[in-house]
């Protein structure tokens, strides 16, 4: 008996401790902070390159712009990059790039080059986070999973929600050129940590190189987020027309050679997966609903209440700062209970923020936003990343690096779609509110200019409040949808074990 025991003990696992994989991990949230950092920092800084460059806005804005479409491009080569080379060395030679596209952001004086240089920088940012994501989640141990991927997810919710803040600052007070020079001591020390303590993962044969879908992945991604994105300004415009007929031809074909190649760019067999294909469509219209609280709510404070940039991401602490507590919370959670009723009591508190949101009116202050905000941020992060974590689940463990590259490339379409479509409907209910205001004032002639001026501010409110309304009812739908997911840990243990099985024999075998 003694034996028998003392063979038992020998034969189980370690126990496992947060803090032991803590240094590498520190690697990896650094490089996505400052990746998903500078999706967002650019924005308030356009106003001053326009004074700095003497060019138009139009152009500079494709110093955002150019900089999503080179993400969307190369995330779908991700996955099968990270197999063929390995996890580590993508990973840190993606952060090197958009390190050296930081540097040369910060040099040059003419627009064109800038955009270049944002453009050099998203190429190598768009591998950082599918690529994280998946090294993070093959790291961790399955019991807890749920753990180390909420840690991950903090930068995710937190790098965003002080974007905007952080580069108001740099733009008032010093210079928008501090936007990337900050990342350079953050790329440096990421690098360093990570050649030493980053683990190597283990690689995956592939069998070949699938040209056509290399060459078809970027086409359908980028402009599909390209027209998806004019579609902000109009629908019926060309440029929005053409990048969704591209977009669409490419995917279609896309999709088409994925099925048929033995070793596809991306792995789309796993949407043979019920639960992974309601999992995907959940996180489609959480991401919606989700934009709802992050891309509306700025746009009142400063559209609407005059706030400034800086102030405004003052204002939109509390829901940062929530985010980033209840991310380590919801993985514990995660590890424990599973995904649904993390989404469905995450978007319930999302909602309950937007209805709040919903009452907004001209006296609305800061501190009148603090238990919305609260709550919206909770809601974030108490569902964002196990669901992420789910779907990953849903998949074999050697494909899983082909799953972030489908969930994130997706993803960057539905926030395309999304600001798309809530610029939209904003826009047609601010021009709606407007005209029975002015109906009902009569000649127009004879307002005042400040009377003029307070119609529009009271159409803007108006049409927040039914943007709102509206999104208030997608949140609810998606947590309505999260009562669909099963957790079904046992059984997708025992799938991701038979298929890494196979994985294998075929690798003896070929």
């Amino acid at each position: 008996m003694e034996k028998k025991s003392t063979d038992a003990a020998a034969s189980a696992p370690p126990e496992f401790r947060l803090t032991s994989i803590m240094v590498p991990l520190f690697a990896i949230i650094a490089g996505v902070f400052m990746v998903i950092l500078d999706s967002t920092a650019m924005n308030v800084a356009l106003t001053s390159l326009v004074k700095d460059f003497n060019s138009q806005l139009p152009t500079l804005q494709w110093t955002v712009t150019g900089y999503l479409l080179a993400q969307a491009a190369v995330i779908p080569l991700a996955g099968w990059l990270s197999d063929r080379f390995g996890a580590k060395t993508i990973f840190l030679m993606s952060v090197i790039l958009f390190t050296i596209g930081s540097a040369l952001c910060a040099t040059p004086n003419t627009a064109e080059w800038l955009i270049v240089f944002r453009v050099l920088q998203g190429l190598g940012g768009g591998f950082v986070l599918p690529v994280a994501m998946a090294y993070v989640f093959r790291l961790s141990p399955p019991h807890k999973v749920g753990a180390v991927m909420g840690m991950m997810g903090v930068p995710i919710l937190f790098a965003p929600a002080i974007g905007p803040s952080l580069s108001g600052w740099l733009v008032e007070y010093h210079s928008w050129r501090w936007i990337f020079l900050l990342n350079l001591p953050i790329g440096i020390i990421c690098v360093l940590v990570g050649l030493k303590f980053l683990p190597k993962v283990d690689r995956n044969a592939v069998a070949g190189m699938d040209w056509i879908g290399m060459i078809l992945g970027p086409i359908a991604f980028s402009a599909l987020s390209y027209g998806v994105s004019e579609g902000a300004h109009s629908w019926s415009s060309g440029k929005t027309i053409g990048g969704l007929i591209i977009g669409g031809a490419a995917l279609i074909a896309f999709i088409i050679t994925e099925l048929k190649v033995r070793t596809p760019l991306l792995e789309l067999r796993v949407f043979k997966s019920i639960d992974f294909s309601i999992g995907i469509v959940v996180q489609w219209v959480a991401q919606f609903a989700l934009y709802g609280a992050i891309f509306l709510m700025p746009q009142f404070l400063q559209q609407v209440r005059g706030y400034g940039a800086f102030d405004t991401g003052l204002i939109l602490i509390p829901q940062a700062v929530a985010s980033g507590l209840m991310m380590p919370v919801a993985g514990f959670l995660y590890d424990r209970i599973g995904v649904r009723w993390l989404v469905v009591a995450g978007l319930s508190l999302v909602s309950g923020a937007i209805l709040q949101y919903s009452y907004m009116d001209g006296t609305t202050v800061g501190s009148d936003l603090t238990i919305p905000l609260i709550m919206a941020g909770m809601g974030m992060g108490l569902m964002m990343m196990p669901l992420n974590t789910h779907l990953m689940s849903k998949a074999p463990r050697s494909l899983v690096s082909r799953v972030t590259s489908i969930t994130n490339g997706l993803q960057m379409v539905i926030n395309s779609l999304a600001v798309a479509a809530l610029v939209t409907i904003l826009t047609s209910r601010v021009k709606t509110h407007a005209g029975e205001l002015q109906q009902a004032a009569g000649d127009a002639s004879k307002m005042s200019e400040s009377d003029t001026q307070q119609m529009l501010v009271t159409a803007g409110i108006h049409g927040f409040d039914d943007t709102f309304h509206i999104m208030i009812f997608i949140a609810l739908f998606g947590a309505l949808l999260g009562l669909l997911l099963r957790r079904t840990k046992k059984a997708a243990a025992a799938v991701t074990g038979e298929a890494d099985a196979q994985a294998k024999a075929g690798l003896m075998h070929g």
